[in-house]
């Protein structure tokens, strides 16, 4: 499994048959290399999306028109752009398990808000959500952005994910301390990489906070378009 970080909460996972781009926010993103836009979304077959916020929808509709792909995440959100944007749609809800050219992709909770701007201001676009994602195997949980949950506890337990790809940016979501506190009680991951950090100054800078907070987990901070195989 190959895995390149596109900046602030966007991946690129290279997985079974899959490409798949996790939040793909490229144009405006200012930590992502407007020149490496082809390379990042070259070879890709899926589009998937945590929630509605435009730091992680922003290039979605535009990657999925041109390289004629499906974008898969919460029923609500796909279910409107299937009908209102010509693009193809993979809708599904928490609890449930598509198939992406061989990786195994379930949706599970998060803590967060989703919404779209609208003409008059947000409009509703389903649950925030995270995924657990099986292939190459591993299970690798995207957290999605959220809190520390309950629900946890559960979700470590019953999908027993190695790989946490976990928001530690703090403000909007989580900080590097509270993610290290939700990986070491509720996960028994062997590898923990950070995002949605380092895009403003608002956000953390450093995951210096994650690596102390767990010992013998290889955390590794990500590089812009640099490629991590796992």
């Amino acid at each position: 499994m190959k895995l390149t970080w596109l900046g602030h909460a966007g991946f690129r996972m290279e997985i079974e048959d899959a490409v798949i781009l996790i939040d793909p926010w490229l144009s405006g993103n200012p930590v992502f290399p407007e020149d490496k836009r082809s390379d990042a979304i070259a070879g890709a077959t899926h589009i998937l999306l945590t929630h509605g916020h435009g730091d992680h929808t922003g290039d979605a509709l535009a990657i999925a028109r041109e390289l004629q792909i499906p974008v898969a995440g919460i029923y609500d959100m796909i279910n409107s752009w299937t009908t209102r944007e010509e693009v193809e749609g993979i809708g599904f809800n928490k609890g449930g398990t598509v198939d992406l050219n061989g990786a195994r992709v379930t949706m599970v909770n998060a803590s967060h808000s989703s919404s779209m701007d609208g003409a008059d201001g947000p409009i509703y676009a389903g649950h925030e959500s995270g995924y657990m994602i099986a292939g190459d195997g591993h299970v690798t949980y995207v957290s999605g952005d959220t809190d520390i949950m309950a629900d946890m506890e559960w979700m470590g337990d019953y999908h027993k994910p190695d790989i946490g790809i976990l928001c530690a940016g703090g403000h909007f979501t989580m900080d590097m301390k509270r993610a290290a506190y939700a990986a070491r009680r509720y996960f028994n991951f062997k590898t923990v990489i950070p995002c949605h950090y380092k895009t403003f100054p608002l956000l953390e800078q450093s995951a210096e906070a994650l690596a102390s907070g767990l010992p013998g987990v290889n955390v590794i901070e990500p590089q812009v378009m640099k490629v991590i195989d796992l």
